[in-house]
């Protein structure tokens, strides 16, 4: 057990020794997450407003003689520019799908005429069509600006004037307080903010740290020679294997908390300070423990499998060769998750490594996690990191694998 405790001590000493590796593991990494959130949250913010200040320029053709006092009562801010029947629209349908006209709203021919006219069912009833350019956010806001503020209120202007009293045609009112008839699980909901993202985030980072950390720390020391010199000491070599696996567990579970905190802060910017619901996340003691239990877990698991293949590979290159496609899956597995449904799924899907943690995690921020399928998840990974750390020892004990024979 001292051996272990060495080999633990030296691998923890050599990362934090090392100013470079620490700020390139741990600093650099989490910086960049916070602002590159922080830069999108910047950005979407000045196009929101950029949206709201931007003046649109609307053509409507064949508008009513009373249409433009409408406009005038609402003060709707728009250039608003006529057209006669007789006027060619083609220009101005280029110009929308330039960019460089926002809107163009065109009545059917004798408008007013046609609605006076109505009397009973069957009678024509005319029309009113915009044309818009929904790839532009200016043309996709101005349309939508223009139809809830000008045509909804022109269309209550002409059924006050047929019917006069419009409440009449007001049979019943659907939700008028809509918050009054919500039933909903606050701490679920809450919940539910990360669950689509956080346990995608959280497979990733546990991967990328275990990756970055443990070629160097297995075929990094291959390459320098100084693994030699520990495999020739009187140590037994499972309690090496085990001892830089632990360490590499606690420099990974450290890169993760760190990247998650990254992660939920740059969340914050990106939703321009505002948590919401975040805030009101909580977890009952069963839930700390099964998550910590299970993230312990997965990370022993995702240590283990990029120290087989660093134990392997006899350099760092060929080391990243073969953990790329790994990483693919852990992705793929991971990314599953965000399109879930939330249905129940079946006890078998949690023994599926990868995905077993991602959607046990997601189970667990929205409370739904069973004992029994906690039990099924973190059974297989631990059978699978046991599988894979007696393979490690096993070629650690191979001469020809160890010194690139």
């Amino acid at each position: 057990m001292d051996a272990v405790k060495h080999i633990i001590k030296k691998e923890l000493t050599r990362v934090f020794s090392d100013k470079k590796m620490v700020i390139s593991l741990f600093i650099l990494p989490g910086v960049l997450i916070m602002v590159l959130y922080s830069v999108m949250g910047n950005l979407i913010a000045n196009l929101e407003k950029d949206i709201e200040s931007h003046i649109p320029t609307v053509y409507i053709q064949n508008a009513p003689e009373d249409f433009d006092d409408i406009i005038d009562s609402i003060n709707y801010i728009g250039e608003i520019r006529y057209l006669n029947s007789k006027d060619s629209t083609d220009i101005i349908k280029d110009g929308i799908l330039k960019g460089e006209i926002d809107l163009l709203v065109v009545f059917d021919e004798g408008f007013a005429k046609t609605i006076r006219n109505y009397s009973e069912a069957g009678d024509a009833i005319p029309e009113i069509r915009t044309f818009y350019n929904p790839s532009e956010e200016y043309s996709l806001s101005a349309r939508g600006n223009f139809k809830a503020m000008v045509l909804e209120t022109y269309h209550q202007y002409l059924l006050t004037e047929r019917f006069g009293n419009t409440e009449q045609l007001q049979v019943f009112h659907t939700d008028r307080n809509p918050e009054a008839g919500i039933i909903m699980d606050e701490d679920k909901a809450s919940g539910k903010a990360l669950s689509m993202l956080l346990p995608f985030l959280i497979n990733i980072m546990l991967f990328q740290g275990a990756a970055s950390l443990g070629m160097d720390a297995i075929t990094g020391e291959k390459e320098r020679g100084t693994i030699a010199s520990m495999l020739l000491s009187p140590i037994k070599r499972s309690e090496i294997v085990f001892g830089k696996m632990v360490s590499l567990a606690i420099l990974t579970s450290l890169s993760a908390v760190i990247y998650t905190i990254a992660v939920i802060i740059g969340i914050q910017n990106l939703a321009g300070g505002e948590m919401g619901q975040l805030a009101n996340i909580s977890f009952a003691p069963i839930e700390i423990i099964q998550l910590f239990v299970l993230l312990i877990l997965l990370v022993y698991f995702y240590v283990s499998i990029v120290v087989l293949v660093a134990t392997f590979a006899r350099s760092q290159k060929e080391a990243g060769t073969y953990v790329t496609p790994l990483y693919i899956l852990v992705m793929l597995g991971s990314i599953m998750t965000m399109f879930s449904s939330g249905g129940d799924k079946s006890t078998t899907l949690y023994a599926i490594p990868v995905y077993n943690g991602a959607v046990a995690i997601q189970n667990i921020l929205v409370g739904e996690l069973t004992m029994t399928q906690f039990g099924i998840t973190i059974g297989s990974l631990a059978v699978l990191a046991s599988l894979i750390t007696a393979c490690i020892t096993r070629a650690f004990n191979n001469e020809k694998v160890m010194f690139n024979a």
